[in-house]
């Protein structure tokens, strides 16, 4: 609207300049609206006017474009973080269906690419209001040649459709190539050690060289795509802006500053449809990534774990396991489980693999529900209790002993505000681990590196029993 208020100036600018009366509308209401403010219409004046209406449009613009800047930010901030809710918060059969390289990608590309879409979808939304801004100006000019630039616009637009479907396309096949390609990537980084170890290394790089080949064939497509919209739009605006000038010079015979002012609005508004198919190009490109991610989070929700129990929980007697049922799918893994596990005592399940003993842990930490049956905690059904708090009685030592890529005393602690250096300190006493680490160079503060690499496979098991330890849990 401030480019609008200058752009009205130049054709009472343009008659005073050459010595013409001023005898359009617009002209006329500019001169009448400076009288009444005490100005002249002189040609400093109205150039004054158009420096003015073009600074205070870039001082908006700049204004604009920060207060976008930061909802871009803000908003690949809350997809990721909602993602990340719903996906700690899913149950733990569903997490197990969930690739790790998936749910990097969500979070770091997919979330990107989405708030990306946005800047470019505000900057369409921006660019049609300038559009009609400018054909609303054009309209006090001459109706015919607004109409005409209206006409052009829609043919225009629709004669790019074509090359914005296939960058729909490319956009789409992109977001499932890179899923995919993360996926696979973060199964072979966590196997690499024995992919190495027995010279399979060159069959994953085999693979991943295959999915990095269709995923820069999917990128040089959308490439094109965008090329292609640029060159031709560039011949398309020559036409209709050439063709603009012959209608209003031969067919209106428009007076010289009304031709001029037309012309300006007529390229203005083509090269203005022409960002703004540009940008919603990009749009159609990245907007595959939002649906991802909130398809991804919206799958996430609907498998949240269904927590009822209110119940405080103590553990002060022991735990009783009875008649418990439970299937994964059609294998039957309990048909009638019962045990009593009294506390202070150590209780070993022993069976052969498959025969569920790690759903069993499952079952007493409330990560998996059985078919049939209960689970009591001092007599309590474990349906009752909070589920949430009774993990925070419980130690967790798993089979597969995976540390953070950081320091000893970060994998002890985990972020834990309720937890100090002294309690890591005695976990790793309890676990019989302080001695090995207080001979690191660096102690606590000892990187161990990808998944625990750095140490040896005995050390990283007693950092992760230090780990299991440092809340001083009820149940080990």
């Amino acid at each position: 609207i401030a480019e609008a208020l200058s752009l009205s100036a130049i054709l009472p600018l343009l008659s005073i300049a050459i010595g013409d009366q001023i005898d359009s509308d617009i002209g006329k209401f500019v001169v009448q609206l400076l009288n009444e403010v005490g100005l002249a219409p002189t040609i400093g004046t109205m150039l004054l006017i158009i420096l003015l209406g073009l600074v205070i449009k870039n001082a908006m613009l700049l204004l604009a474009n920060r207060q976008i800047g930061y909802t871009v930010a803000y908003i690949a901030t809350a997809l990721r973080l909602e993602y990340l809710e719903a996906i700690l918060a899913s149950s733990w059969q569903f997490y197990l269906r969930q690739p790790v390289g998936s749910i990097a990608n969500s979070i770091a590309t997919e979330a990107k690419r989405a708030a990306n879409g946005f800047e470019q979808a505000a900057a369409v939304l921006s660019l049609a209001i300038q559009v009609i801004v400018y054909i609303t100006i054009a309209m006090f000019v001459s109706w015919q040649v607004a109409l005409i630039s209206l006409v052009v616009g829609v043919i225009f637009i629709s004669a790019m459709y074509q090359i914005i479907r296939v960058t729909r396309k490319a956009g789409s096949k992109q977001t499932v190539l890179l899923k995919s390609l993360l996926t696979y990537l973060a199964d072979v980084l966590g196997s690499v050690k024995a992919l190495k170890a027995m010279a399979r290394d060159k069959d994953a790089d085999f693979v991943l060289r295959s999915q990095t080949k269709q995923l820069e064939k999917v990128a040089r497509r959308e490439v094109i795509s965008k090329t292609g919209l640029t060159c031709a739009q560039e011949p398309l605006l020559a036409a209709f802006t050439t063709g603009g000038l012959y209608a209003v010079l031969v067919i209106w015979e428009l007076p010289l500053p009304a031709v001029t002012a037309m012309v300006l609005l007529f390229v203005r508004i083509l090269s203005q449809l022409s960002k703004m198919q540009r940008r919603y190009q990009n749009l159609v490109a990245d907007e595959s990534a939002y649906w991802a991610i909130r398809g991804a989070s919206e799958s996430a929700r609907s498998a949240a774990e269904i927590k009822t129990g209110i119940l405080h929980p103590t553990l002060k007697q022991g735990i009783s396991v009875q008649h418990i049922k439970f299937n994964y799918g059609t294998k039957s893994i309990f048909q009638d489980l019962n045990i009593e596990i009294q506390i202070n005592s150590l209780t070993t399940i022993i069976g052969e693999s498959g025969a569920g003993k790690s759903t069993f842990i499952d079952l007493v930490c409330g990560l998996a529900e059985p078919k049939s049956g209960d689970i009591f905690i001092d007599g309590i059904s474990l349906k009752e209790i909070n589920v949430w708090e009774w993990r925070k009685l419980i130690g967790y030592v798993s089979q597969d002993t995976v540390l953070l890529h950081d320091t000893i005393l970060n994998n002890i602690l985990v972020g834990a505000p309720d937890l100090t250096k002294a309690d890591a300190e005695k976990a790793l006493y309890q676990a019989g681990a302080l001695e090995f680490v207080n001979n690191l160079p660096e102690g606590m503060h000892t990187i161990v590196g990808e998944r625990g690499g750095l140490i040896s496979g005995g050390q990283r098991q007693r950092v992760a029993i230090a780990r299991a330890l440092a809340h001083q849990p009820k149940l080990l």
